[in-house]
């Protein structure tokens, strides 16, 4: 028999109703196929979870910290595993240790290092359905470790990778990928197919759907992933594939916007060998990502203006890191600006068209919108511009590429 995966999310296993309906969905397919169920915590348990851990420790130990968070999928797995028992379905709840899912030795942001499938193979030759935990591994010590941010998606691509599954479907609560958010611009479309390319710059520059991690996994393994809908479940979705196997070519395919974003900018920096690397690897050092990045130079070549893009809630410790730095370094100053969003257009085919450059900034232009910032990468443009105007500025290209 051929192997699925599906994962569903905390909107799709929310309820106990909600877990009977994906249910439904596991043993319609596991009557052609073998399957392997990922679950994530039920609604907001993680965030409740997270809150608890707060309320009893000014400063929760990471391990500590994994090993309470790691509960909220075993919740669920195991209401979902009863659930299909109950539909006579064999059904096996399985945790990330349990799976066989092995983690760098890094507490709530570990990457997996190695999947023994051994116990997962055991269950499905069985005749099992394998009801695993999302978010979770384990070190090579035996201590619990999650994923961060988008871990059940990264769990589920990595599972369907090590087990050559034939695809893997991500259950949410929306039928797939729009070129643009549905409740930014009413008129987005849905897309039958996207490319791995796309999605990933699409996820990286605010589209919410798939973490950057799980669809660079897909990538590297090839492996067809497919985003549906867990409330329509016999809509297909979207289907990411790799930009050869798509029929058709597109030079934008969609936009997104990102408001947790804002700038700064530290003021006639010396113009050295190195400053720029000491200044963005002191923000490193407090675990500051830093995004776009402009250096502009003054007259006369001897200093430089050094203006980028972080997380809008790193923003304060940013600023307090800059001004100590430009006091070292002899930079005039720092200015900050919380009022940013960053704008983007994605598309496989975008940089063979100039012009697609030329049609976003004057149609920014004419509507008054201004560009504080502007970041490309082959299949990417992103323009940073108030946050006030950041919808506005969604719409507005969105309609002129007739998206």
């Amino acid at each position: 028999m051929t192997l699925i995966v599906q994962k569903f999310g905390g909107t799709s296993v929310k309820s106990v109703a909600r877990i009977r309906n994906v249910a439904g969905i596991i043993a319609k397919a596991a009557r052609t196929r073998q399957v392997v169920a990922v679950a994530s915590a039920m609604g907001d348990t993680t965030d409740y979870l997270v809150k608890l851990a707060s309320q009893a420790s000014a400063s929760p130990d990471r391990r500590e910290l994994d090993a309470l968070l790691a509960t909220g999928e075993q919740i669920s797995i195991a209401l979902l595993s009863m659930v299909l028992r109950d539909m006579a379905v064999p059904a096996v709840s399985i945790s990330g240790p349990q799976l066989g899912i092995i983690t760098e030795n890094v507490h709530t942001a570990a990457r997996i290092v190695d999947i023994k499938t051994e116990a997962i193979r055991n269950h499905l030759d069985s005749g099992r359905v394998v009801v695993a935990a999302g978010f979770q591994g384990t070190t090579a010590a035996g201590d619990i470790t999650t994923l961060g941010r988008g871990g059940s998606d990264t769990t589920a691509v990595a599972l369907a990778a090590a087990l050559g599954a034939e695809a893997c479907d991500i259950y949410t609560d929306v039928s797939g990928i729009y070129t643009a958010d549905p409740n930014i611009v009413p008129t987005a479309k849905l897309l039958a197919e996207i490319s791995y390319d796309e999605m990933l710059e699409m996820a990286r520059v605010g589209a919410q759907v798939l973490h950057p991690r799980a669809v660079a996994l897909a990538r590297r393994h090839g492996l067809p992933v497919r985003v549906r809908n867990t409330f329509d479940p016999e809509h297909m979705g979207t289907t990411l594939r790799g930009a050869d196997q798509m029929e058709i070519y597109r030079p934008v395919s969609g936009i997104s916007v990102d408001r947790d974003q804002a700038r700064l900018a530290i003021l006639q920096v010396p113009d050295r060998p190195g400053i720029a690397g000491e200044i963005i690897g002191a923000l490193a050092g407090r675990h500051i990502s830093v995004d776009m990045i402009i250096q502009a130079f003054h007259e006369g070549g001897s200093v430089n203006d050094i203006t980028f893009t972080v997380k809008r809630n790193d923003l304060a410790a940013a600023r307090n890191l800059l001004e100590q730095i430009a006091g070292t370094v002899g930079a005039a100053g720092v200015l900050a600006d919380p009022d940013v969003a960053k704008v983007s257009i994605v598309g496989a085919g975008l940089m063979d068209q100039p012009d697609i450059a030329a049609t976003m900034f004057r149609e920014l232009g004419k509507a008054r919108i201004n560009i504080k910032m502007i970041s490309t990468s082959d299949i990417r443009i992103s323009c940073v511009v108030s946050d006030g105007d950041s919808e506005q500025a969604v719409r507005l290209v969105h309609d002129v590429f007739h998206l």
